[in-house]
């Protein structure tokens, strides 16, 4: 029997982003659905967030994420430019946020299809594995985006005529995300049971081994 889980997920995350390699290999050796569901980033769901967290909170975000790609050898760079616009002296977060609305509802075209692990996974390396510089400029995500299987400017097109749609999957997502127990990203569910972060995903391959997980053959 395939067992399923959620992982939701956010295109500002490092620690998303690091746990896709993992996840990627999870449902190549698993008989296992993933089911990526994109949701807005902290600085977006919650205006002020970074106003109220402590100033040390970002810096070591930088610095841990950094070490743990080093640990586990993934390409890695804090993207350019930030999906965020964000002032980091100020912490000011901008009204109007282009890169992060455009990422997410993508993420939530590539849901209805049912792909959204491969197209997430496909577009997360551009943004943070170091090699590109100004990601949203040319066609390094459309050139991302066919990799996956998906036509970008045929689901820009979509988003464009319809953006309600998109918004009202991500809104499922975030409520969703917000019963589970958990507020962060990346958190998988398996069974209604939250498990948060990267560094959880053994513990999650622990649970479903104890429902029936099975190696693919």
């Amino acid at each position: 029997m395939t067992l399923s889980v959620d992982l939701f997920y956010s295109f500002r995350s490092p620690y998303s982003y690091l746990a896709l390699p993992r996840t990627m290999q999870l449902v190549a050796d698993y008989d296992l659905t993933v089911n990526l569901r994109p949701v807005y980033p902290l600085a977006v769901r919650v205006p002020g967030f970074f106003k109220k967290t402590n100033p040390k909170f970002a810096r070591y975000v930088m610095l841990d994420a950094s070490r743990v790609a080093q640990k586990e050898n993934i390409p890695f760079r804090f993207p350019r430019p930030d999906p965020i616009v964000q002032d980091m002296t100020t912490l000011e977060v901008a009204a109007h946020q282009p890169y992060i609305h455009r990422l997410t509802r993508l993420g939530a075209a590539a849901q209805i299809e049912g792909k959204s692990l491969p197209f997430t996974y496909a577009i997360a390396r551009v943004l943070w594995d170091g090699s590109i510089a100004g990601w949203p400029e040319g066609d390094h995500l459309a050139k991302a985006a066919a990799a996956a299987g998906f036509d970008l400017a045929a689901m820009d097109a979509a988003i464009a005529a319809d953006p309600d749609r998109y918004e009202k999957i991500i809104a499922g997502n975030e409520h969703d995300h917000d019963k589970s127990g958990h507020w962060g990203v990346p958190t998988f569910v398996f069974e209604n049971e939250p498990f948060f972060g990267q560094d959880r995903i053994d513990l999650l391959v622990w649970r479903m081994e104890s429902k029936g997980l099975t190696r693919m053959k």
